[in-house]
């Protein structure tokens, strides 16, 4: 049965304190970086884009909860604007949905089993609030965007990917839960 919420986020808080759970979010965090500066990405129009780095918001959720993924993700974001600028000016709205989303995939996944069904639901509260509702506004605060003008696109995209992007973090869990629970031998 499903945690209190409270529960959930005293869990996830407790994760922060740890040493491991810090060096394997700093590394999630370096690969989010690796990712985003390598240019790892498919461009659809200048706006609308198809990355890779929220596979480790995504790790970082289901390994230590919302408390330490919206740490880690709000960090990875702001990190990955001073080292790999030219994106376009600082905007603290892109830190707050890059945050939030680590919120989502923690309350969504931590200390569940992971299914395709509950990494599609998450995936898709993500991408309708956070990457449609949130970030469209941003954008639109940013560059006086019609908000209207681009949210077809944004709709189409988003709901295009959210098959694929929920098999490859299903497949991606079930790889990095094994790996992150293997103890070594004496």
């Amino acid at each position: 049965m499903r945690k209190l919420s409270s529960i959930l986020l005293k869990d996830s808080q407790k994760e922060l304190k740890i040493t491991k759970t810090i060096v394997v979010a700093a590394l999630l965090i370096a690969i989010k970086l690796t990712l985003d500066a390598l240019n790892i990405r498919i461009s659809i129009t200048p706006s609308l884009r198809i990355t890779f780095s929220f596979l480790t918001t995504a790790v970082c959720g289901i390994l230590f909860g919302p408390a330490t993924a919206f740490v880690m993700a709000g960090a990875g974001d702001l990190i990955g604007y001073f080292v790999n600028t030219g994106g376009g000016p600082y905007f603290p709205g892109f830190t707050l949905t890059a945050a939030l989303s680590g919120w989502v995939w923690g309350m969504g996944l931590y200390q569940e089993k992971i299914t395709f069904v509950r990494v599609l639901l998450t995936r898709g509260l993500i991408n309708l609030f956070l990457n449609i509702g949130l970030n469209g506004l941003w954008l639109y605060l940013l560059y006086n965007k019609g908000f209207f003008v681009e949210l077809p696109a944004r709709i189409i995209k988003n709901i295009a990917l959210l098959p694929l992007e929920a098999m490859l973090v299903v497949a991606l869990a079930h790889i990095v839960k094994k790996a992150y629970s293997y103890k070594s031998r004496p």
